[in-house]
């Protein structure tokens, strides 16, 4: 099978098209043709040797997010069959072909939803859900979310309505401010002032507030908002160990993800995808996440075998 790989650590020129055996599943798995898969920066990290999974060797195939059809099931699997269309994760071995994984990392893919979305739907789907739930939004709140045009950032905005928080303020550059607008936020430009200009919206502060963009508006958010332990980041832990702040915890499960496949099938969430590259750029996807700031999800499409 085609896949793209990395055999040292580096810049985004160490990740290349190589072709590997196609895996198979054991007991309790199921092996997925992929038809697309999400670029994620758990998957730069990864690259860059900053994350380490125990087990992981070179050649290393990123990628933990995708979206295919059932290809062969291990023994004693029973909830799918070959052919199904599902989405799922993995934490590694995304950026291929094929992937095996446990039949509980899979749900169904719902009809609405194009394999593009699907294949870049599971993480951020399910950070946002993880996020907002340990933040505890709830109806009646006022929630800040940083990074809001970006792939979490977008569900996030979207999940914190769905669940009734009656004001979502997102930061974002001024390009992106229309579209948070449509999502049902009430859009900021972030950087200096950033405090000021929440506190025009909010006097009295946030209930609530999640950090995709760093430590600086980690801080921001810590300062606006009326609870400590209600505000979480995704990104700058260190800054929000020194602030005292909690760490998010919880796993990715199948029935967090259904739950999120759910709300876009009744049409509450939409995704924006930014771009599609093929499997043989996938260097040049890890890149356009890396230059941040972007609106929506990157996603590598037109995986699937012939």
């Amino acid at each position: 099978m085609r896949a793209a790989a990395f055999s040292a650590h580096g810049p985004a020129d160490v990740l290349r098209p190589v072709d590997l055996p196609v895996p198979e599943p054991g007991p309790g798995e199921v092996r997925v043709r992929i038809r697309a898969a999400g670029v994620m920066p758990f998957d730069i990290g990864l690259r860059e040797g900053v994350i380490r999974p125990p087990g992981a060797v070179f050649p290393v195939v990123p990628g933990n997010e995708f979206a295919g059809t059932v290809d062969v099931l291990g023994s004693g699997v029973t909830g799918f069959g070959p052919g199904d269309p599902v989405l799922g994760f993995s934490l590694l071995g995304s950026y291929a072909q094929y992937v095996v994984v446990p039949e509980e990392n899979l749900v169904a893919k719902p009809d609405e939803m194009e394999w593009a979305v699907a294949g870049g739907f599971s993480g951020n789907a399910q950070g946002a859900h993880m996020a907002l739930s340990a933040m505890r939004v709830g109806p009646g709140d006022t929630v800040l979310i940083n990074a809001a045009a970006g792939g979490l950032g977008t569900l996030a905005v979207q999940l914190a309505r769905a669940w009734g928080a009656t004001t979502v303020i997102g930061t974002a550059s001024e390009p992106h401010h229309g579209h948070l607008r449509s999502l049902g936020a009430i859009p900021v430009t972030y950087g200096e002032g950033l405090e000021e200009r929440v506190r025009a919206i909010a006097p009295e502060g946030v209930d609530a507030a999640l950090d995709g963009a760093g430590a600086q508006a980690l801080r921001t958010s810590a300062a606006v908002a009326k609870h400590p332990d209600r505000v979480i980041t995704m990104v700058a832990t260190e800054e929000a160990r020194r602030l005292g702040l909690p760490e998010l915890t919880g796993t990715r499960t199948a029935s967090r993800l259904a739950e999120m496949t759910g709300l876009y099938a009744k049409g509450t969430l939409r995704v924006h995808i930014r771009a599609r590259y093929a499997l043989e750029r996938a260097a040049d996807a890890q890149r356009e996440v890396e230059r941040g700031h972007g609106r929506g999800k990157v996603v590598l499409t037109g995986l699937a075998a012939p």
